[in-house]
């Protein structure tokens, strides 16, 4: 069974701003990555599971997208009762750690 993939207002947020740091709008390259990376968020909706736990905290997992040194973390976390993944923040792989939210 398919899960439902939630983007929270904070990875929406997150994602306008990535659309417009890259130039989305005007770069058909920059435009093709963006739709990559949303693709592969969306594709969340199957075996989430497959991503590992992030560093920061057992309950959340990352899925990791791009290559170095544009790597994008879509932290998330699994709710198995609900069959739903919530998509918790989107940030590039190089920032500090992500402080969980409690």
């Amino acid at each position: 069974m398919a899960y439902l993939v939630n983007l929270t207002a904070r990875a929406q947020r997150d994602l306008v701003q990535l659309f417009a740091e890259i130039n989305a709008g005007n770069s058909v390259a920059a435009l093709r990555w963006y739709r990559g990376l949303k693709s592969a968020i969306l594709s969340l909706e199957e075996q989430p599971n497959r991503c590992p736990v992030t560093p920061e905290n057992g309950r959340f997992r990352h899925l990791l997208y791009g290559t170095r040194p544009h790597v994008y973390r879509a932290i998330y976390r699994v709710l198995e009762k609900q069959k739903r993944v919530d998509v918790i923040h989107i940030r590039h792989g190089a920032r500090r750690p992500f402080i969980t939210p409690d």
